[in-house]
């Protein structure tokens, strides 16, 4: 098992399985950005790693991109990565805006190289 944060700055390939736009199957809420996953990988809920696509404004079914931060849920154990366009700058105002809508319901910091 890896640690999320061994993924910051490194190249990520994410396989979407909850593009913009889509229900959440159980709680009902919108993915205002794409969802996902590194495939082949286990996180501390024994799930694959998940990840936010940010900076993308179509749904996607994959994307390779680079993780600029992690998402470190201090009440659950189930890190996110923040996978962005190679290049990109994002601020953490902006990643806490975007991921808000499930991120809301969690304690977590976010943790940076």
């Amino acid at each position: 098992m890896s640690l999320a944060t061994d993924y910051i700055g490194q190249k990520v390939f994410i396989k979407i399985d909850r593009p913009m736009h889509s229900k959440h199957p159980k709680h009902g809420f919108v993915y205002p950005v794409n969802y996902g996953f590194v495939p082949n990988t286990v996180s501390g809920d024994n799930e694959e790693l998940d990840a936010y696509v940010l900076g993308v404004d179509e749904p996607l079914e994959t994307f390779s991109g680079v993780c600029v931060a992690v998402i470190h849920r201090t009440d659950d154990d189930d890190d996110k990565l923040i996978v962005v366009k190679e290049g990109t700058d994002i601020s953490d105002e902006e990643i806490e805006k975007q991921t808000a809508f499930q991120e809301q319901w969690f304690k977590h910091i976010l943790l940076r190289e």
